[in-house]
């Protein structure tokens, strides 16, 4: 199993009246690392992430949409200056969506970009439905070979959350 490992900075703001990362907070850290993760970079170089195949910004010829997202809390998560690492994988390739899967866990001064799972008890687990949008059209659009190839080695099993 090899996952994207995409450190992401707590901010003072992000914490509530009890001193740990509000939940809806907690939403913007997935995000932070979808970002990091997903789309171009184009000054990144050689140090580009391997996942990042999506275009960006105003005149991007596609768009990501969330369609679905679900967290569940496993225990708080206080504020540190060192940034929080967000384990990440695709759960499921679709014809134009994917479920990005993650766990949030304690950081480190330095970690590997990728590998396997640190173990360990996650702060929360999560997964978000993204759907490719064609942005002239704004109709989703199918996900392209380069797109597949560079997801597919990021892919295993979807997230089982606990039963409501």
């Amino acid at each position: 199993m090899t996952r994207l490992h995409v450190p992401v900075s707590l901010r003072w703001s992000d914490l509530d009246a009890y001193q740990h990362v509000n939940n809806v907070e907690m939403f913007r850290l997935l995000e932070d690392a979808r970002i990091t993760a997903f789309w171009q970079h184009p000054d990144a170089g050689e140090d580009a992430w391997p996942t990042a195949v999506i275009e960006n910004g105003p005149g991007a010829s596609s768009h990501t949409f969330v369609a679905r997202q679900e967290i569940e809390y496993l225990r708080p998560l206080a504020f540190t200056r060192t940034p929080v690492r967000v384990e990440m994988w695709i759960g499921k390739i679709g014809g134009a969506s994917l479920e990005v899967c993650y766990e949030v866990h304690d950081g480190a001064a330095r970690f590997d970009r990728v590998g396997p799972s640190t173990g360990g008890e996650p702060y929360a687990r999560a997964a978000t439905t993204i759907v490719v949008v064609d942005a002239a059209t704004e109709r989703p659009r199918r996900i392209t070979p380069t797109e597949r190839a560079a997801w597919e080695p990021f892919v295993e099993e979807p997230i089982s959350f606990r039963r409501r």
